[in-house]
């Protein structure tokens, strides 16, 4: 396990928000960022900030149990979120959660993305589950992504947005644009197309397979 420095953590944050904020899978002062650094120690963003306006100095360290161990800003109250899987698996290095429109849509309908339609989700992604409605900012958050951080790459949460979790921080936020790409493409092929070819078992199979190749660790399997 290799934890990225302090600085390095903190121009990594900065730039993943700006790239939320263009890309619009952020509003106002919504989503948060978190990369861990060390044993017990994790660089995140503040409350009350727009993503796209961050500054170095606003970002604010915290340990496992969220007490602030540096900066003068307050941590958001979604940072227990972040706090939950990296304590439930000590892998996860980084964690980035937004709202990405199509993604949300999927996630206020209750529609998880799991049909097997294209390849690069197979590999990448798995299947991404719905974790039940949870009240923001209580402990409900982090219990109803818990079960899901040894087996998926990230979740749509309910009614709110989507978090996804990774080794390094860039791999954890281009999840959240693949999760994003991949939410499109099924709402083209099965509400505007009315159409979608499935991959088969045997083709699945093979694609899972690939995913030692890549240093993917988790994902669930789509469903046939």
């Amino acid at each position: 396990m290799t934890y990225m420095t302090q600085k390095q953590a903190k121009k990594a944050i900065v730039e993943i928000g700006q790239r939320m904020y263009v890309r619009n899978f952020v509003a106002a002062n919504d989503g948060n960022i978190s990369i861990k650094t060390g044993d017990n120690e994790v660089w995140a963003t503040p409350t009350g900030v727009s993503k796209g306006f961050m500054k170095k100095k606003m970002l604010v360290k915290v340990d496992l149990d969220g007490n602030v161990l540096e900066g003068t800003y307050k941590p958001s109250s979604e940072l227990k979120m972040h706090l939950r899987a990296y304590k439930e698996n000590s892998d996860i290095l980084s964690v980035c959660h937004a709202h990405p429109p199509i993604c949300t849509c999927f996630a206020i309908a209750g529609i998880p993305l799991d049909a097997p339609v294209l390849a690069e989700a197979i590999i990448t992604l798995g299947d991404v589950p719905i974790a039940p409605y949870a009240e923001l900012g209580t402990n409900e958050v982090p219990e109803v992504i818990a079960p899901y951080c040894h087996t998926h790459n990230g979740v749509l949460l309910a009614n709110h947005g989507a978090v996804t979790w990774a080794e390094d921080a860039f791999s954890a936020y281009y999840r959240l644009e693949s999760m994003e790409y991949y939410a499109k493409i099924l709402l083209i092929t099965d509400k505007i197309l009315e159409k979608q070819n499935k991959l088969g078992e045997e083709q699945i199979d093979r694609l899972l397979s690939m995913r030692e190749k890549f240093g993917i660790k988790r994902g669930g399997r789509p469903i046939r």
